[in-house]
């Protein structure tokens, strides 16, 4: 059994806590440890929304051995026939949007229209990945010499090992999950302990495809106990980490010394420009979503906003009085805009940014107080943070919070500004508020980043185009579109001479 079930507490009205188990070679087993560990509501901590497995290294070796095994017969399914199982498992999310919808709102705290939306990037993502199935294009060339044929074709890796951040619990791990098997590989997954039942329930839904034994491993844990094993095993070909640049760091250096794959897709402070011609009235309601979506909690959150002179007041004042009337709580009310930090860890660190920023001598204009009265009392939340007059050497303008605050940074122009947004280690997603088709086109070119929007906010990705950054925010893979299917497989290049004689490629050129 998957699971089994405990009663929930009195005076929560939530279906039974779920004790899960990991899923190894299609079978769900208890962790060789005997441990366990609690995923809890993080707007209410009463709420236990499941008990999950505290796995070690022998849990890895299993999962890796099953994985091993499944790729000899899964590397020899035609990559149609796999990418159908994705496609029905689309199907399957579908019907199950809501119920996946409202248990990550549990289990992670952002609100119910942005896990809806977490789904459905993962069904977007099926989707896509199953029409590559029916594609994986290498390319076909003219040889340089008679009766000869050249290609390159891919083929896939072996066994992938995946490590999910919490933040998007299911669209993540389908942006990892679901390429890699598509290409032939098999795989096991470790999900953020914070946020695991997300990633059994897409599990769930491929295996109820039709998805065969072995193909997807899960191993919930921890990472020193899971993750790191999981970089290091040997038969671990290719190793994809979401996370911190700090983690990813250690990550990228266990795989070096095996030469594995690696992508790495990690930190970033992205910067939201805002021209004197700017729509200010979007660039407010962009500036807001970008910021305090998923309470900030996106490696793509719009943490800096730069905003010229000219437009520089008039933006501070009104963004601040919106910000102020946002509407803090549990996710699971429809009216909640934004939702908990997802543990008290992360509060914390929260918190001290805001203390930091005081210190630096930036201008706290609202928010920067835990919420721990009423209805908040059981959950970790804090109010929406401005700050504004924030010099871009600040910390606070330079270094990832991860929260739901906001730096307002001053500029003269369009050249100041850019010098601002690159000045920083990350490159992730930048975006420019412009009226003028010249200075936005400029910035495509200037931004240091994987990822520019134009009149739109730096978060919103979708799944057909690759998604990454520059500098220290990974080591230059790219997770979805082709990015993903160059990161899961091998190149192998076809010479086919079929002119019966010894063609000595450059030596013998028919001269």
């Amino acid at each position: 059994m998957a699971t089994d079930t405990l009663a929930s507490p009195a005076g929560l009205s939530h279906t039974p806590t779920k004790v899960m188990k990991n899923f190894i070679d299609g079978e769900w087993i208890e962790s060789a440890t005997g441990e366990t560990f609690e995923n809890r509501n993080p707007a209410d901590t009463r709420d236990l929304v499941g008990i999950f497995q505290k796995s070690g290294k022998a849990d890895v070796d299993d999962a890796v051995e099953a994985a091993k095994r499944a790729f000899t017969k899964w590397r020899l399914v035609p990559a149609p026939r796999r990418a159908e199982i994705v496609f029905r498992a689309a199907e399957i999310l579908i019907g199950r949007k809501e119920e996946y919808a409202q248990e990550m709102t549990r289990e992670m705290g952002k609100v119910l229209k942005e896990t809806r939306g977490d789904v459905q990037e993962a069904i977007d993502a099926a989707y896509y990945n199953a029409g590559e199935g029916r594609r994986l294009f290498g390319p076909t060339v003219p040889s340089e010499l008679p009766n000869k044929f050249a290609m390159a074709v891919r083929q896939p890796i072996g066994v992938c090992g995946m490590i999910t951040p919490w933040n998007f619990p299911m669209a993540i791990s389908s942006w990892k999950l679901l390429p890699a098997i598509v290409c032939g590989n098999t795989c096991v997954i470790k999900p953020a302990q914070d946020t695991p039942l997300s990633t059994f329930n897409l599990v769930r839904a491929l295996t109820d495809a039709g998805l065969p034994k072995g193909v997807i491993n899960i191993v919930a844990g921890y990472g020193p106990e899971v993750g790191t094993p999981l970089a290091e095993h040997a038969d671990v070909r290719a190793i994809s980490l979401t996370g911190s640049s700090a983690v990813g760091r250690i990550i990228g250096g266990i795989a070096a010394k095996s030469f594995k794959h690696c992508s790495l897709e990690l930190g970033g402070k992205n910067p939201m420009i805002v021209l004197d011609d700017a729509n200010l009235d979007l660039a407010i309601e962009g500036g807001l979503w970008g910021g305090f979506g998923t309470t900030g909690q996106r490696c793509t959150a719009t943490s800096r906003i730069i905003a010229q002179k000219g437009v520089y007041g008039e933006f501070v004042e009104r963004y601040v009085e919106r910000a102020k009337k946002l509407k803090i709580g549990n996710g699971l009310d429809e009216a909640t805009e934004m939702g908990p930090a997802v543990n008290e860890k992360q509060l914390l660190t929260d918190l001290s940014y805001v203390e930091i920023g005081r210190n630096e001598g930036a201008k706290l204009m609202c928010g920067g107080n835990r919420l721990d009265k009423g209805e908040y009392q059981y959950g970790w939340f804090m109010e929406p943070t401005v700050f504004s007059d924030v010099d871009p050497k600040m910390r606070i303008a330079q270094e990832e919070i991860f929260g739901p605050v906001v730096s307002i940074i001053p500029c003269d122009g369009m050249e100041d500004a850019i010098e601002i947004a690159n000045g920083i280690e990350y490159g992730l997603s930048s975006a420019l508020y412009t009226k003028d088709v010249n200075k936005a086109f400029a910035a495509i070119r200037d931004l240091d980043a994987g990822i520019t929007y134009i009149n739109a906010p730096t978060i919103g990705a979708e799944v057909h185009l690759p998604f990454g950054g520059t500098k220290a925010t990974g080591n230059g893979h790219r997770e979805g579109g082709i990015g993903a299917i160059d990161f899961y497989t091998e190149w192998k290049s076809v010479y086919v001479d079929y002119s019966d004689t010894l063609q000595k490629a450059q030596i013998d050129r028919g001269e």
